[in-house]
This record gives structure tokens, sequence and C-alpha cells, in this order.
């Protein structure tokens, strides 16, 4: 027990790795702009304000807003999705997200410990630091157990004396209920189901990394899935592909393959993927040109190809009302409409989704079956995370979630029940230390892998429930082992001490009791060893646990709540009293969420929810009797 402990120990230690890596992510230099010259600096003396440049392929090193330029920007470092976001002037940029197009020009908004990564970071951390082990039966009864026994024998020696028998006689009373209960049964029972357990999950590519996270396991009454990587294939896929009158499919795929050639955007990957499949002759365009946020334009044979979404569209050409119905419902299922026009006439529309895996719904199935209450995290719109959720058949969608979010959302799911949360993304370390079990899919990121308590090697869903199986029958086991263990030292003790000698005239030799101790710690190991023979696959055994929450789906969309500190330099306040009246009268806008007045220091830093100009909350003051100066 105490060798079993110390190495779970070790193993609890992995969390720091996860850290490790997540620093490792972080940008080490930044290109800055400094009197109209390029400077690489390292990025820590970045500073906010400082104005600094991104070429295409490199990471973005600190949090800030573009200036300058236009680009595809991958962001699956924090948010986990496949799919690169455009970003052009005005738009916010994290850092450890890779610029895949353009060049950005950009001013840093957020520096060292504030960035996004940062935070990221640090939640890991303090959830790591929150997350308490739970304490092994067998620990629990064995620091009982053998003062008892010790105690039982001395007695049995004392009473043996007392009734006048020999001293020989009455130490061989005493010794015969040492060795019959011997705890060795009862060490033997977590530790060899446990080990067994762990060896048939990593036979099946489940590895679980500690003891606590295989007994755990099967005790979770709340499953949260994240949605890329883990429900889906975490990869775009032409999935739709709607020829205009007149054009066959493989006329669309050619001047489309043709358009997107020269993209670096997944979607385009994803139609090219499409025409390799049935064979499309890829053609050379010229004129080549990439609108950010838009679409695509080139010329082939001297007339114009352009592709992209409806509202870019239809500034190349006439959409049919019967084609925007149709992309439309293509939309509400969750996929991409692309359309394609070439001189100036609509030839077509191609939808691209990042595909359900094919085990995803089957695995939702079994665990509902177990009575677990089955959610999708998401950070698409509701629409889309709808139509995904409808498909894989889970109980709850919730959608709109942010990296910070989904952490919030598991801490909240903890309150109704033991929560296992399912992720493979950067993003999902958080919520996967905060859940009670974090498992992670194999494919996914290090740092995944890193924070979670059990990873499936194979990246397949299926093998969550297989898991629960497998935690389910290790905990039968254990309890199996405790009851026998138990029973004989129920039995054994008492025979051994001498009680049915004048009833029965049974008698029990020392030799004998250790002959008997060690058959029971046979049989424990032997009833371990009986998990070899679990199929973890079959659903013929499963059983309904009491559901946490109702089974019918829903959809919930978390809204982020943006916020904003703002700090007024006051003249005029004297004293404590000048401070709450400052205070009572900033608090009264319903944008301001609260108000730190100090009279020494003469200010007043604000939080905010939304936007209020300066001239409203200087008037406020000044009509209090106070100059406000900046």
């Amino acid at each position: 027990i105490t060798v079993g402990k110390m190495l779970e120990a070790r193993s609890k230690g992995r969390t720091t790795d996860a850290l490790k890596g997540l620093m490792n992510l972080a940008p080490k230099t930044a290109v800055l702009v400094r009197d109209g010259q390029e400077v690489t600096v390292p990025v820590s003396e970045v500073r906010r304000g400082d104005v600094f440049v991104v070429r295409p392929g490199e990471n973005i090193p600190v949090d800030g807003i573009v200036l300058e330029g236009a680009s595809a920007v991958n962001e699956s470092a924090l948010t986990g999705e496949s799919i690169p976001v455009d970003k052009a002037v005005g738009d916010a940029v994290s850092a450890a997200t890779v610029n895949q197009s353009g060049f950005l020009r950009c001013e840093a908004t957020r520096v060292g410990e504030d960035t996004t990564l940062s935070q990221i970071i640090r939640m890991v951390s303090d959830a790591a630091a929150t997350k308490a082990p739970i304490a092994k039966i067998a620990d629990k009864v064995s620091g009982v157990f053998v003062p008892t026994v010790i105690c039982i024998a001395v007695v049995t020696f004392i009473v043996w004396m007392l009734v006048g028998q020999t001293f020989g006689y009455a130490l061989a009373r005493g010794i015969s209920v040492l060795v019959i209960s011997c705890p060795c049964a009862l060490g033997l029972a977590t530790p060899v189901a446990i080990m067994v357990g762990s060896g048939m999950g990593a036979k099946n590519g489940i590895l679980f990394k500690t003891a606590v996270s295989l007994e755990k396991t099967g005790k979770v009454q709340i499953v949260a899935l994240d949605k890329t990587g883990t429900i889906t294939s975490g990869e775009p896929r032409a999935t739709d592909i709607l020829p205009a009158p007149g054009i066959t499919e493989k006329n669309l795929l050619e001047a489309a393959s043709a358009l997107e050639k020269k993209s670096e955007h997944p979607l385009a990957k994803a139609i090219m993927a499409r025409a390799e499949e049935i064979g499309v002759q890829v053609k050379e365009v010229t004129d080549f040109m990439a609108k950010p946020g838009n679409g695509l334009t080139a010329a082939l044979n001297g007339e114009v190809l352009a592709g992209g979404n409806l509202k870019f569209i239809s500034t190349q050409a006439d959409v049919p009302a019967d084609f925007k119905e149709k992309a439309e419902a293509l939309a509400q299922s969750g996929k991409t409409p692309l359309y394609f026009s070439k001189g100036g006439k609509l030839i077509g529309v191609i939808a691209v989704a990042d595909v359900i895996k094919e085990d995803s719904p089957q695995a939702i199935r079994e665990l509902q079956n177990m009575g677990i209450h089955v959610v999708m995290l998401t950070g698409d719109n509701a629409r889309t995370a709808e139509a995904i959720g409808r498909q894989a058949g889970v109980n709850e969608v919730i959608a709109g979630v942010l990296p910070d979010g989904k952490e919030n959302v598991i801490r909240k799911l903890r309150e109704q029940g033991e929560v296992m949360m399912v992720g493979d993304g950067i993003n999902d370390a958080p919520a996967l230390t905060r859940a009670d079990i974090g498992v992670a899919i194999g494919a996914g990121t290090d740092i995944a892998i890193d924070a979670a308590d059990v990873v499936l090697m194979k990246s397949r869903l299926s093998d969550v429930p297989a898991g629960i199986r497998l935690s389910r029958a290790t905990l039968r086991n254990i309890h199996e082992n405790l009851f026998w263990a138990f029973i004989y030292n129920i039995i054994g003790i008492p025979l051994a001490a001498g009680v049915f000698i004048n009833l029965l005239g049974w008698q029990l030799n020392p030799m004998f009791g250790a002959a008997a101790m060690s058959l029971s710690s046979f049989c424990v190991v032997t009833n371990a060893l009986r998990l070899n023979l679990l199929n973890i696959r079959s659903t013929k055994h499963d059983k309904k646990i009491k559901s946490a929450k109702p089974a019918e789906m829903k959809t919930i969309e978390v809204k982020e709540t943006k916020t904003m500190e703002k700090t007024i330099k006051i003249n005029g306040m004297m004293c404590p009293h000048c401070e709450a009246t400052v205070k009572k009268c900033l608090e009264a806008f319903p944008q301001v969420t609260s108000a730190e007045v100090s009279h020494e220091k003469g200010t007043a830093v604000i939080q905010l929810n939304a936007e209020i100009s300066d001239a409203e909350l200087k008037k406020a003051i000044e009509d209090k009797g106070y100059e406000v100066v900046d």
C-alpha cells in the first residue's frame, strides 16, 4: 500500500509537465517597429502600446489589435477550432496563435501575465492545486484493522491465562489470532484489482494515470465532450456539392479547385481533397487575389472565377432564391456553404463541414444507457452547435464557450454531480484539470494529455464508455475482495481465539492458520485476475446510475461578459465622506459594476460592463462639487 501510494504521488507531479508545455508555446521573440526600423527583441521586453509585425507562418508574440494588413490566423492553440479566423484592421489577435497567410502590423494590448495564454496557464495551475485525491478503502480499513487485531490477540492471551490455561497454550491462541488475521487479503484487495484493471486498460488503449483516476472514472454522472477533434474529426471535408443548372459536379469542382489551389485556408484544402478523390485535373489560374473575410478571385481562360460567402458572391453574380434556401438549409445543419461563380454567373455551392466521427453517436448512446448525462461544449455559435449536437445525440449543448468559459462550465456542472471532461486541445487543459476526471484524446496535444487523468491512445470516443465499464468492474471487484477478506476474518479470528473449543471442540493450530491466511490471499488475487476476462466493449451488463440531469436535449449559449477599467483623477476629495459620495454617484450608473475611490490618491477606479462616455462621468462627479482632472 505504501509503495503504491508513493508511485501514485509521483504520477500526480505530471501536471507540472502540462504547465511547461503551455509555457513553451509562447514565442520567445517579437519583431517591434521602432523609429521606422524593425527590431527583434525578447518577448519579455514588449510593452503595452508597442507596434509589432508578424509575417506569414510566424507566431503572434502577445495579444494585440491589427493596425494594418489582413490574414487568416490559426487560433486552434487557444480555441481548439480547426478553421482559421480571418483578421482585418481593428480585429484582436492572441499570443501563441499562428499567422497563416498575410502580413500583419499590430499594437500590443496585453503582455506578460495578462495574455490569454498566460491566463490559461494560471487556470491549469490553480485547478491542479485545488483537486483533492480520494482515500483508499483498504487504507482506512487497515488503519483500524491492525491495532484492533493486536488488541484481540492480547485479550485472547489474557483471557486464557485467567481461565487457568498454561502460558504456552494461551500464547498459541494469541499467535493463531495474529497469523490468521494477517491483513494480506485486505492489503491485496485494492492494489491487485487496480493493477489488473490498469493493465486491461493499457491493452485496450485506455491509459489510467493513477489508481485514483481508475476508481473515480466509474462514478461519473455527467460527461462533458469538447466538439472539435473529440466528437468531430477536427478536419473540414466537402460534404455537399450543389451545381447550378447546366453545370455538372465535375465542372463545379474543376472551377472550385482551380480557384482554391493557391489558398492556404483549410476550407480550400477540403475542396482540393474532394477534387483529388474524384480525379479532377486542377487548372492553373492567373490574377489570384484573396479577400480576407469574403472570398477569392482569379482569372481562368479569360473569365473571372470567384468563390466565397453569399455577401461576396452577390457582388459577382446573381444568386437565385432557391440556391439561397438550399444553402441556408445546409447552414442550419452545421455546414459552411461556399458559393462559386464563373464569368459573372453562379455555377454552384459546395458545403464544407467538420464531420462527426463514425463512432461518436454510438458512444454517446452507450453513455446515456449507463444513466450518464452527456454535454457538448463548443466555441461555435448556437445554430451550428445545435445541428452537430442533434446529429451526435447529446443531451445538452453549451455553445459560444471560450477557454476560460469551459473551465467555468465544468465548475458549475460539478455542483450537480461527478463530472468527466473529454478533450484534445490546449484550450481544454484548464477544464480537464478542473473536472473530477479529465480524459484526453491521444491524437490531441501533449498539454491536454499531461493535464488529463486518463488518455485514450486510439483517439476513439467509444473508449470513454469502455473506460467507465472497466472502472466499474474494477470497483466491483475491489468490493468483492474486501467482502471475502472480511468474511474470512470474521470466521477465522473467533476460531483462532478458541471461541469454539468448549462449544464444538474446534481448535486451530497456528500452522493451519498460516495456511488459511495464504489461501485467503490466493483467493483475492485469483478474483482480481478475473478482470482479464472482461469484455469492455460489451453493453450487456451496463447498469444505469442515478442521472444527474434530465435526458432531453437543450442548447445554452454562453455569452462572454466584456469588462473595461477606467481610472478618473479627481481634485477636491478630502476625507472618507468624500470617497463615499463619489462612489455612490458613480455606482448609480448601470454600466458601472464597481468603483474604488481613494481621497489620498485622488482617484476613482471603475469597472464597466458597457460603454459610457467620459462626459457623463465627469458631469456626475462635478455635480457633487468635485473637479475631474483626467
